[in-house]
């Protein structure tokens, strides 16, 4: 076989249509747009996202599909076992030693402590969050919990704050 000998397969190469050359040719005179409107002019149409006065796909599919909460706070979870494996009795649990020991990736990001597993030893846990589970096997424990205020930043502080002027307010 030499690259003279090369073809296309059969029926793969398909030759274009060339509209409003006659009426023999099938697509003559108005070229398949029709006598007249909108679509028959040049530039005519309202472009992609025009459904003639319909939602537009575009806008239809947040409310199908859901959408991003800007607002959401994403925690690093620690459960009761891992703080079991991870730390000796008598020892304060905080993000910065939870980090260190390799139970969350952050220290400066906010964490909650989940109730799964047991606890034997007592600990004084500082965390974002509790679940109502956690903190009961921690009390059982001898331990305590101590809740972190949450920082809040960007879009979702400004909302707080402007919330509380609000309320002040009335």
């Amino acid at each position: 076989m030499k690259l003279q000998d090369l073809r296309p397969d059969p029926g793969a190469k398909k030759k274009k249509t060339r509209v409003g050359r006659g009426i023999s040719a099938g697509k003559g005179k108005t070229a398949g747009r029709g006598t007249k409107g909108q679509g028959a002019r040049s530039g005519g149409g309202k472009g992609a996202y025009f459904e003639g006065g319909q939602l537009p796909l575009v806008r239809r599919l947040p409310f199908k599909r859901g959408f991003t909460n800007i607002f959401r706070i994403e925690y690093q979870e620690v459960n009761v076992d891992m703080l079991e494996a991870r730390f000796e009795a008598g020892e304060t649990a905080d993000p910065q030693s939870m980090a260190e020991r390799g139970l969350i990736r952050d220290a400066e990001q906010p964490v909650a402590v989940l109730g799964r597993g047991d606890l034997s030893k007592k600990l004084t846990v500082h965390a974002h969050r509790f679940t109502k589970s956690a903190s009961e096997k921690i009390a059982q424990a001898g331990g305590t919990t101590e809740k972190i205020e949450l920082k809040l930043t960007g879009a979702l502080a400004t909302v707080k704050k402007l919330r509380k002027e609000d309320l002040a307010k009335l």
